[in-house]
């Protein structure tokens, strides 16, 4: 079984956090190769003693060229290693392998929400879907709206996806101790009061414009209003810069960007409400992080979002009236911020990484028969 991830990305954002807590549950099972950008290699080695791990031409850090590579040098070290299956972890996957090869597509939003991709992300990201829905032995999703949805509106053969929900690592995400809070705020200039938490990356489909002006709406006229944190990696909506600039100067925001993964735990279970109102997701990972930390979240029915939150978060709109609504409602109501962030934690327990790799493997299982 050789695993590919050297898509994982130098931030290790949601393809990073999911081959990390995917590969860290395969620890004790024999028969796992990876190949790795060069600067991930040690870390997986220290993860996965029993695996071969390989590492990838250092062009790969280059996304043109690791598409390249994936599609000549990629089946060539499967065939080496003598895999019995390749997994592609990130939609794409070689054409041509001398052996089965199983993909995740992590969702399908590229057809569901269009509008919120640039048209060269787009076209690339539903060519590599629709290649891998016809190329691969199974497609692997995280989310059964993910698997509905591919099947709704590409046709897919239902009989070659598996479903296998992420994880959350109970370790890396908890409820956090006071001084692991105080850490947070005083590393981010926060001061005593309470704050909202978003932790995702800047697309137009997280929709964080929407979140600043209900924010906005929601807390202008409060005696003690809340800040708002915008954390998470680098991306492409102008639209934000535009929301921020309509910020009223009594409020305070702020955007300190990527964040150390030992900061996480602090920050989401710091905050009075972890707001995360999509326009849809295929699975909503840091929903479920925010609730392994204890933190109420506010978000919204999408796609795949309610698999996660369930009945133990709340929920609203995309428009900035109703996140205003909506979010003022749960910060004016302790009783239910505490009742739902003691139903996320408990909910979160759910969704491990051990489930996920079982899945996986019994995908794979599936590919090499």
């Amino acid at each position: 079984m050789l695993v590919d991830a050297t898509s994982v990305p130098a931030d290790r954002g949601g393809v990073g956090r999911y081959l990390d807590g995917l590969l860290g549950a395969l620890v004790d099972t024999e028969g796992i190769s990876v190949v790795a950008q060069r600067t991930d290699v040690e870390r997986y080695q220290r993860m996965l003693p029993l695996a071969d791990v390989v590492g990838a031409p250092a062009a790969v850090a280059h996304r043109p060229a690791r598409l390249a590579w994936e599609q000549t040098g990629l089946p060539l070290l499967a065939q080496q290693l003598g895999a019995d299956v390749l997994h592609s972890p990130f939609y794409t996957c070689p054409l041509r392998a001398t052996c089965p090869v199983t993909v995740t597509v992590h969702d399908a939003t590229f057809f569901t929400e269009p509008e919120h991709y640039d048209a060269a992300k787009r076209t690339f990201f539903r060519s590599a879907i629709k290649t891998s829905l016809r190329r691969a032995a199974r497609v692997i999703v995280p989310s059964k709206a993910t698997r509905d949805e591919l099947i709704r509106l590409l046709d897919a053969d239902p009989t070659r996806i598996d479903v296998a929900y992420h994880g959350v690592d109970p370790e890396a995400f908890h409820v956090p101790s006071e001084s692991e809070k105080a850490r947070v705020r005083a590393r981010l200039g926060l001061g005593a009061g309470d704050y909202l938490a978003f932790l995702g990356a800047k697309e137009p489909r997280k929709n964080v414009p929407n979140l600043i002006r209900g924010w906005v709406l929601a807390v202008k006229e409060l005696p003690n209003p809340p800040a708002l944190v915008i954390a998470g990696g680098s991306g492409h909506d102008d639209e934000i810069d535009r929301a921020v600039a309509e910020v009223p100067a009594h409020l305070r925001l702020l955007r300190p960007g990527y964040l150390r993964y030992a900061d996480l735990p602090g920050f989401l279970g710091g905050a009075a409400v972890a707001a995360y109102p999509s326009h849809g997701e295929g699975f909503g990972l840091p929903v479920l992080e925010a609730m392994a930390c204890g933190t109420p979240v506010l978000t919204t029915p999408r796609l795949s979002l309610p698999e996660v939150g369930g009945d133990a978060v709340a929920y609203t709109g995309e428009d900035p009236d109703r996140i205003a609504k909506d979010l003022l409602a749960l910060l004016e109501d302790q009783a239910r911020r505490v009742t739902l962030a003691q139903a996320g934690l408990a909910r979160a327990k759910e969704f491990t990484w051990a489930a996920s790799a079982e899945a996986h493997l019994a995908a794979w299982s599936r590919a090499a028969r």
